[in-house]
């Protein structure tokens, strides 16, 4: 589906814990899949703090409803402003936006991993590989048991395990602190969305083990189309690249943390 600009109607917004949305957009023109990795631009409207659009990888969507959604954390002015839009508010919306993840060859094992709001393209991953692979598992890292988010809805595409920072849920730790990771060569294939640090400890292990990995980059993006240039990234091979159009999505190897 090639990229557009339009005003969407919000079909609901579900609060899902005291510091995160979802939005479910309403978008009678989709027609395709959206991609694993993709993600949508927003504007925060009558915004007087929050001038640039908001980025927000798809969670999910449904091409018989024409609908998708996005989780929507609130870390700012902008993104605290987008959860109290209502039901029947339009938003513009520019999507979709960015190049996905690679899908793995069939009957491959797959770990799918999620930090903070970086569990949003984990969702519609492991939905679009499921006809690929009976074996997805899914790791889930949060600080707390009340930061972790739809997790019946993950446990119904993929084996999930869950990790919290105080151990409250799941093993205590970070994602790369899970017992998975003591027989991480048993996997085919690792994709990562999260803060920077989480993955690039990810990548680093992946690599060392010779695990393929990818990961789905957060950088601030003000356009989504590569004019503004805030998303740029340095790689080893290709040098400075602009997230938004290059990525959000890249292979482990190539990203210079």
């Amino acid at each position: 589906m090639n990229k557009t600009v339009q005003e969407l109607a919000i079909k609901e917004n579900v609060q899902l814990n005291e510091d995160t949305n979802l939005l479910i957009f309403e978008a009678p023109d989709l027609k395709e899949d959206l991609l694993p990795g993709q993600f949508a631009n927003v504007l925060v409207k009558d915004s007087t703090t929050t001038f640039l659009r908001r980025p927000f990888s798809i969670y999910d969507f449904d091409k018989k409803t024409g609908s998708f959604s996005l989780i929507i954390k609130k870390v700012g002015d902008g993104t605290r402003k987008l959860c109290q839009f209502n039901a029947g508010e339009k938003l513009s919306v520019i999507y979709p936006l960015g190049k996905s993840f690679s899908l793995p060859n069939r009957d491959e094992k797959v770990l799918l991993i999620g930090g903070g709001s970086g569990i949003a393209p984990m969702m519609i991953m492991a939905k679009a590989i499921a006809h690929l692979t009976s074996e997805i598992h899914i790791l889930l890292g949060a600080r707390a048991a009340k930061d972790h988010i739809e997790l019946e809805k993950f446990e119904k595409v993929g084996k999930l395990h869950l990790t919290t920072e105080d151990g409250s849920l799941g093993e205590k730790g970070f994602v790369i602190h899970h017992s998975l990771f003591n027989d991480i060569k048993s996997f085919d294939r690792i994709y990562t969305c999260g803060p920077n640090p989480m993955m690039k400890a990810i990548g680093d292990i992946a690599i060392e083990n010779d695990v393929p990995c990818e990961v789905s980059l957060e950088n601030m993006m003000g356009c989504g189309f590569g004019v503004c240039l805030c998303c740029v990234t340095d790689t080893h091979d290709k040098g400075h690249q602009c997230v938004c159009t290059d990525g959000p999505v890249f292979n482990a190897k190539e990203v210079k943390w």
